[in-house]
């Protein structure tokens, strides 16, 4: 295995709080026909809209958008009045984006543990991997427009390859993840490697791995599409029947927090029928948690309302709002893929 590099830091630590931690806003890169489909505006783009509506009345919506010509389509598209958009909420950023998955690409939030202010870690984005017919060239340097020229706060360049897909955090010093992804010769080193940077740059000392699967899709399996951390105290995952690998079914019911204490388990279903694009079921893991809704999945089965009521219930200050989302599905990801939390900061007095 290859030697990791030093750690730029060792004396400044960071820590990315849970994605419930109160928002200043949530980022989004707008689909566009410049890269690899020139139907993605076509087959995407009601989503977005819906989503933007959904999170605006809560929070800020940040959007990035690919040249001058898509902002002004996008502005006056979300300025008619079908859709009611306070548009004093919504901000255009332009940046040349290769695609949408800003989850992976775009800037990872943390705050500084020494004075609780806002930072970007920008860690090395290289498609997944470097698979071969990914461009992500324009989509690595995101982290670096949004820190420097949008919102002007300091930039951490962490020399390691990390998508945020990969990763979920409790905000209480715990990480769920797979070595699929992150533990894998197109990416990074060892275990213990990795843990050094994790530990440093997000702020978690208790590991959970799941063993995931290579090559199962283009992300090599990303965490966030079979788990995720709720309230701090429990892991939302599917139904033990619905795990290809039953061993990191046993994994998540046997895991503890940083206090040795079980999570609890909730179960989310997957869709009845087959999503006939896809040749597979949908998911509902990959929902959203943003100030004032959760944001879920929908493809059209009687599973959406099922997966949308317990999500409620898990979440009873916030309304659960779903999202039409087979057209993503077809591509690989959901919304949890293409939404990105801008935590609010914790500003702390220096003792």
């Amino acid at each position: 295995t290859r030697s990791p590099p030093r750690i730029p830091d060792p004396e400044a630590f960071f820590s990315m709080p849970a994605e419930e931690h109160p928002h200043e806003g949530t980022w989004l890169q707008w689909p566009h026909d410049y890269g690899w489909d020139d139907q993605h505006v076509k087959r995407y783009e009601q989503s977005w809209i819906e989503m933007t509506k959904a999170l605006h009345t809560g929070e800020r919506v940040h959007i990035i958008v690919y040249n001058d010509t898509e902002q002004k389509r996008v502005r006056n598209l979300l300025e008619t009045k079908v859709y009611n958009i306070d548009m004093s909420q919504i901000d255009f950023h332009i940046y040349l984006t290769n695609d949408m998955w800003v989850r992976d690409n775009g800037p990872i939030f943390v705050l500084n543990e020494d004075d609780g202010t806002l930072c970007v870690s920008n860690w090395v984005f290289n498609g997944w991997g470097r698979k071969p017919d990914v461009e992500y060239d324009m989509d690595n340097y995101i982290p670096l427009k949004v820190g420097h020229n949008a919102l002007n706060v300091p930039v951490i360049d962490i020399p390691m390859v990390h998508e945020g897909g990969s990763v979920e955090v409790d905000g209480r010093g715990t990480m769920m993840a797979k070595k699929s992804s992150i533990l894998n010769a197109n990416r990074n080193w060892t275990q213990r490697d990795a843990e050094r940077f994790y530990k440093q740059f997000l702020g978690v000392t208790n590991f959970i791995w799941l063993d995931g699967k290579k090559g199962g899709d283009i992300t090599d399996d990303h965490i966030d599409g079979t788990a995720r951390f709720a309230n701090g105290d429990t892991i939302v995952t599917f139904y033990k029947e619905d795990f290809e690998n039953p061993r990191e079914y046993k994994v998540l019911k046997n895991a503890v927090d940083i206090n040795g204490k079980p999570y609890k388990i909730v179960h989310l279903p997957c869709t009845k029928k087959k999503i006939k694009a896809v040749g597979d079921y949908g998911i509902y893991t990959n929902f959203y948690v943003a100030n004032e809704v959760v944001l879920v999945p929908s493809f059209n089965d009687p599973n959406d309302s099922v997966a949308a009521e317990k999500l409620q219930r898990l979440y009873p200050t916030r309304r659960v709002v779903s999202i039409p989302f087979t057209e993503v599905y077809c591509d690989g990801g959901l919304i949890h893929c293409i939404t990105q939390q801008q935590p609010q900061e914790e500003k702390r007095r220096k003792e």
